[in-house]
C-alpha cells in the first residue's frame, strides 16, 4: 500500500493518545509495534508530543496528559476537514457540542475536539504541515476507526449532517461510507477495486471510511465512544507480547469475519484493537467490534 499524503474531508486521518507517562507509553508501543519515536515539540517546551513512525512515516502520537484529564486515557480519532471552523458550526447545528474551540497547532494544522449527541468524543483536523498518518494498513499502523453507540439512527443523522456519511449494511454490522472515497483510493492505488472484488468484498465497500457498532444490553456501563484498531501480522503474538510489556489482554484473540482480532489495554489503561487480516475468515458470522479500513 503506498504511503498517504493527506486525506479527503470526511475521512479519519490521525490518532493519538494522552498518557500520564508518555515516555513509558512510548516504550510500550515502540516495543510492541516497532515504532521509532520523536518528540516534535519545540525545544524548551514543557509538553511532549511523541510521534511514532514506521520507515520514517508518521503512524500515531503520544502526548502528556493534562492534570484534569479523565482516567483511564484513550486513543483519539481525528477526522479530516477542509475547515475546522465551518465544521464546528455544523456540529452544533446537528446536536453535538464542542469540547475545545477551534485552535491552531503551530504550523501543523488547525483542530477542535467535539462530542456527538451521545457524548462520543472525536477531533477535527484541518491539515497544515501535518497531513495525517502516512503509513496505514500494515503491521503496527492504523487500520480501523469504529464508533460504538446505543443510538445508531441518531448517530447516522448527526454524522451524515456533519460529514456527509452514509452507511453500508453488511448484515451483522454497518460501515460508514463517504460517497466518492473509492475513486480517491483507486487513484492512489490503481487496481484497488478489482482486488476487492476478487477477494469477495461487498459492493460499495470501497467507499467505507469507518465502522458503526451498536452497544448491546450486555454493556450497560460502556459509554458511546470511538475506538481504534491497529493492523498486525499475528494477533496471538501481539497479545502475548503486550502482556509481557505490562499491558492487559481484555479480549483474547478470536476469529471474526475477515480477521483474527484481540482487545488490549496498554499499561495506563488505554484500550485498542489489534486485527490480523485472515481471508479464510470472510464467511464467518456477525462481526465483532473491529471497524473499517483506514485505507
Amino acid at each position: 500500500m503506498p504511503e498517504r499524503d493527506g486525506y479527503p474531508a470526511g475521512v479519519p486521518c490521525w490518532i493519538d493518545t494522552s498518557q500520564p507517562d508518555p515516555e513509558d507509553a512510548a516504550a510500550f508501543y515502540s516495543r510492541l509495534f516497532g515504532w521509532e519515536m520523536e518528540n516534535v515539540m519545540p525545544e524548551g517546551s514543557e509538553r511532549v508530543y511523541l510521534i511514532g513512525r514506521i520507515r520514517g512515516g508518521d503512524v500515531a502520537a503520544i502526548s502528556g496528559q493534562m492534570p484534569d484529564a479523565p482516567a483511564p486515557p484513550a486513543w483519539n480519532t481525528y477526522i479530516a476537514v477542509d475547515s475546522v471552523d465551518e465544521t464546528a458550526a455544523k456540529i452544533a447545528d446537528a446536536g453535538g457540542r464542542l469540547v475545545t474551540e477551534p485552535m491552531d497547532v503551530m504550523d501543523a494544522g488547525r483542530m477542535a475536539v467535539a462530542a456527538d449527541p451521545e457524548g462520543a468524543i472525536f477531533s477535527l483536523w484541518q491539515q497544515g504541515q501535518h497531513r495525517g498518518a502516512k503509513v496505514v494498513n500494515e503491521h503496527g499502523s492504523l487500520n480501523f476507526n469504529t464508533l460504538s453507540t446505543r443510538d445508531p439512527e441518531r448517530a447516522k443523522a448527526f454524522y451524515g449532517a456533519v460529514f456527509g456519511w452514509g452507511t453500508l449494511n453488511l448484515g451483522g454490522g454497518e460501515m460508514w461510507t463517504l460517497p466518492g472515497y473509492g475513486d480517491h483510493l483507486e487513484e492512489l492505488n490503481p487496481g484497488m477495486r478489482a482486488g476487492m472484488a476478487e477477494m469477495g468484498a461487498p459492493k460499495g465497500f470501497e467507499d467505507v471510511v469507518a465502522a458503526l457498532m451498536p452497544l448491546g444490553g450486555d454493556q450497560p456501563d460502556t459509554p458511546a465512544h470511538w475506538s481504534v484498531t491497529f493492523a498486525v501480522d499475528d494477533a496471538d503474538a501481539v497479545a502475548a507480547k503486550a502482556g509481557e510489556l505490562g499491558g492487559k489482554v481484555l479480549v483474547p484473540p478470536f476469529d471474526a469475519p475477515w480477521v483474527r482480532t484481540t482487545v488490549i489495554a496498554d499499561p495506563a489503561g488505554a484500550t485498542f484493537i489489534a486485527s490480523q487480516f485472515v481471508l479464510e475468515n470472510k464467511d464467518l458470522g456477525a462481526p465483532a467490534e473491529s471497524g473499517a479500513s483506514a485505507a
